[in-house]
């Protein structure tokens, strides 16, 4: 799982992640229903237990295989987020 993550970081980081936002940066986006799609890199059962409503579910083996699916718009804004496996 970890090598897994590593893997999704670094495609998500070579692909577009342009910085890293707050929790607080967050919720002020949702709450003020800004245009941006909300991403848990997390495995399908990890997502079932817990998630922020409408988040989609991207497992980190499957990075590579669905994002350009999921997330078709490059222009887009996008967060992802994950929980410590530690």
């Amino acid at each position: 799982m970890f090598q897994d993550l590593r893997r999704a970081s670094a495609w998500l980081r070579k692909e577009r992640m342009d910085k890293t936002i707050s929790t607080k940066e967050l919720k002020a986006k949702l709450d003020r229903k800004d245009n941006l799609t909300v991403v848990e890199i997390l495995a399908p059962e990890k997502y079932r237990e817990a998630h922020i409503p409408g988040a989609l579910n991207l497992p980190p083996d499957k990075v590579q295989e669905l994002a350009e699916q999921l997330l078709p718009n490059k222009d887009a804004e996008i967060v992802t987020y994950c929980a410590s496996t530690h």
